[in-house]
């Protein structure tokens, strides 16, 4: 049954990654904002759930997930996850220039847009700009929020000590190793590798469980699947990893994911 398992999600894989498909791969923004204590989260709720959201989704991009920390950032900052898809990349981009023209959004963001130079609710807000995987195209909405449920997100970031190893490892997720975490239960969310960030050359995803130990249980299958043992293997995919960065969050009432 295993076998067939995988042979289904790979064929399933294979049809998304057709080059009629492939050109239809979404640009995802991801930005952090870091904040200048946890009273400003609250604030910066209001804004993102009320003005930034609704104005962006106007635009025509989403799902846009808003997410908090499961666990302290690496440096013990305050942090607030947003995920901004969009068809193109230059939809996404001009995305804040087109904040400006809209009047619901002015009107809606005006607490936030008014605060004060000396006293900010954010430190800085750092964006990576990424292009989907051939072999995940779209930023995937969780079965847990169509249905309500629980949920725990997992980002992870893996630098490649060149641009050859991180185009190489995008190339190993696209030649199977995608379809070894859905046999082993790992659900993505969403791949893609930076265009633009402070990381790169690197590729970043997210997926998504049920609670901790769902994860646990997906990735201690991962780690013995025979095909990640075979696909590990293959020489050119070597070292294509250099430093690995891993982060938990948990949706926001208002987000999309």
């Amino acid at each position: 049954m295993r076998r067939s398992l995988t042979w289904l999600a790979c064929s399933l894989l294979a049809l998304t990654c057709t080059p009629a498909l492939a050109q239809k791969k979404q640009t995802i923004e991801v930005r952090t904002y870091t904040l200048v204590d946890q009273a400003a989260e609250a604030k910066l709720d209001q804004y993102l759930k009320k003005a930034l959201i609704p104005a962006l989704t106007r635009q025509g991009l989403g799902p846009i997930g808003a997410l908090d920390q499961a666990a302290p950032a690496e440096d013990g900052s305050v942090q607030v996850l947003l995920l901004i898809a969009g068809p193109n990349v230059e939809a996404v981009t001009s995305a804040n220039k087109e904040l400006t023209k809209d009047e619901d959004y002015l009107a809606a963001a005006k607490d936030y847009l008014a605060t004060p130079a000396k006293q900010p609710l954010v430190k800085r807000i750092q964006s990576e700009l990424l292009e989907a995987f051939d072999c995940w195209p779209k930023l995937k909405v969780p079965e847990q929020q169509k249905s309500g449920s629980d949920r725990l997100f997992e980002l992870r970031i893996y630098e490649s000590p060149t641009e050859n190893f991180g185009n190489l490892k995008v190339e190993m997720f696209n030649a199977g190793e995608v379809p070894i975490f859905l046999d082993c239960g790992i659900t993505p969310v969403f791949f893609g590798q930076a265009l633009i960030g402070d990381k790169t050359p690197n590729l970043t995803y997210m997926t998504v469980y049920d609670n901790d130990a769902a994860r646990k249980e997906g990735w201690s299958k991962f780690r013995v699947h025979p095909d990640w043992q075979v696909l590990k293997a293959v020489e050119k995919y070597k070292g294509t990893v250099s430093k690995i960065h891993k982060s938990d969050w948990l949706p926001k009432s208002y987000s999309e994911l």
